[in-house]
């Protein structure tokens, strides 16, 4: 285990150097942090499809639990059951428009991830950075529980649990606690625990920050560990995924209908039903559930005792109890609704929970149909400082406050973007799949996979590292 804690001192060091000017260590977090004989425990594993393009290269790293399915690059780091999903990876030929410029891409793009330590973390592509087109780059960079780098290349980051980036570029940052970061090119910048901000330049700026005693009852760093009502829950239901990753290939355990998608390595218990294009992504958890048409839940997703009526969106991390959610909502990222079997929650058609939304009922919550929702809830009273209709929203120009909330700029861009984006999720995902190729979606792509696991060494100076290994795609024998 010699060279897994030099690989642990140098990573600690690479990312320390970026993060001088915020002044941050990450040694406290990182050293101790699992126990050392966990790294070689768990075995890798990553997909074969006919649609997504095959590439893995390994070196000098640790990667186990971790699911790879598109092309990947991992070189002097530790990955512990992260989810790198790389299905909407840019191809070669493809052409992107920045500022007025059209531009053809040389390769492939490929997920690089160097001198970094990613602790259950999600990774999605979907790069934003026009600089490098062909690489969707995470360096000298430390993520921990269940934070989400999504659309976002880091660079000397530094993200505390269940912290989002999403869609901007961040350089030598370090990222509190369940904040959400949608803003852009960022540099130098500590964002502080709690705090929701999605800007684009020019637009709009929407800030929310999360009081700090209500904060912290959900998740904080305790002697640089994480706790919290957050963590307990995960806590409590981390056994159910025992079974399913002790075999290769899991049985499926719901029925599943043309054109919808289970992941085997989802845990799918009690009375489940999924109908016709749902996705059900890998370390989702499903529970006594209904997923109407064209509805998913996706990575970290756990979907408990509640009913979707169709095309319902839960983004990463996304949380929902003893919830009914009527037809075409979004639960945002991380986001928590806690309903309870005497208080539950109901969400209107067409809402929008913005993401790392807490809805801790207290009592019944009845959202109405078309609603923007942030921020921490627990009674109906709440909504009226916690939330806004669409149309409402949509009309604001200039400056507008409401409770812990504020907005600047032009509400009908905010509301159209987060429309379009919606929108954009269902259409990949293949929720109006019709039966054609060009419907199609990760539904049904990845209906024929097959997956192949990955092995450390178990004893010596390498445990819990993995061998080098190259994975390429097979060239046709003229045989």
């Amino acid at each position: 285990m010699k060279q897994l804690n030099k690989l642990i001192d140098h990573i600690v060091h690479r990312v320390n150097i970026n993060l001088r000017e915020p002044l941050v260590d990450v040694g406290p977090y990182v050293k101790g942090l699992l126990p050392k004989d966990s790294f070689a425990i768990y075995y890798a594993f990553y997909s074969l499809t006919s649609t997504h393009p095959l590439k893995f290269h390994f070196r000098h790293s640790s990667i186990g639990g971790t699911y790879f399915l598109g092309k990947c690059v991992v070189d002097h780091s530790i990955l512990y059951k992260s989810d790198i999903r790389g299905d909407e990876l840019k191809r070669k030929g493809h052409v992107v428009e920045c500022n007025g410029h059209s531009i053809r891409l040389r390769d492939d793009e490929v997920i690089y991830i160097r001198d970094s330590f990613l602790l259950k973390t999600l990774v999605h592509n979907n790069s934003h950075d026009p600089e490098n087109l062909e690489v969707f780059k995470i360096s000298n960079t430390v993520s921990l529980h269940y934070a989400n780098i999504h659309g976002t290349s880091v660079e000397g980051c530094f993200l505390e649990p269940f912290a989002t980036v999403d869609l901007s570029i961040c350089h030598d940052c370090a990222i509190g606690a369940y904040s959400y970061v949608q803003a852009g090119e960022l540099s130098h910048k500590r964002i502080l625990p709690g705090r929701i901000w999605v800007k684009a330049s020019g637009a709009f700026e929407f800030n929310y920050q999360y009081p700090k005693e209500v904060l912290e009852q959900y998740i904080r760093m305790e002697d640089n560990k994480p706790v919290g009502i957050l963590m307990d829950f995960f806590d409590e239901r981390k056994e159910d995924f025992i079974p399913i990753y002790s075999a290769v290939n899991p049985d499926a355990m719901i029925d599943v209908p043309e054109g919808a998608s289970v992941s085997p390595y989802a845990v799918i218990k009690g009375d489940c039903k999924v109908d016709k294009n749902v996705i059900v992504a890998q370390r989702a958890y499903l529970e006594n559930s209904t997923l109407g048409p064209g509805s998913n839940a996706q990575e970290n997703c756990y979907i408990i005792n509640s009913t979707y009526d169709g095309y319902d969106v839960t983004a990463h991390g996304g949380k929902v109890i003893y919830s009914h959610l009527h037809k075409n909502c979004f639960v945002g990222f991380n986001s928590f609704l806690n309903g309870k079997k005497e208080s539950q929650i109901e969400v209107g058609a067409g809402s929008i929970i913005m993401p790392h939304t807490i809805i801790d009922a207290a009592e019944p919550i009845t959202i109405p149909e078309n609603s923007l929702v942030w921020g921490f809830l627990s009674k109906q009273k709440d909504l009226e400082l916690q939330s806004i209709p669409l149309a409402d929203f949509a009309a604001l120009k200039g400056q507008f406050r409401l409770g812990d909330m504020t907005f600047e700029g032009i509400g009908s861009k905010f509301v159209d973007g987060f429309a379009h984006r919606i929108e954009h999720i269902l259409e990949c995902n293949g929720a109006f799949w019709d039966g054609s190729e060009e419907t199609a979606g990760h539904a049904q792509q990845t209906q024929d996979i097959s997956f192949n696991i990955l092995q450390p060494y178990p004893e010596g100076d390498l445990k819990g590292l993995y061998p080098e290994l190259s994975i390429d795609p097979l060239e046709p024998s003229e045989l």
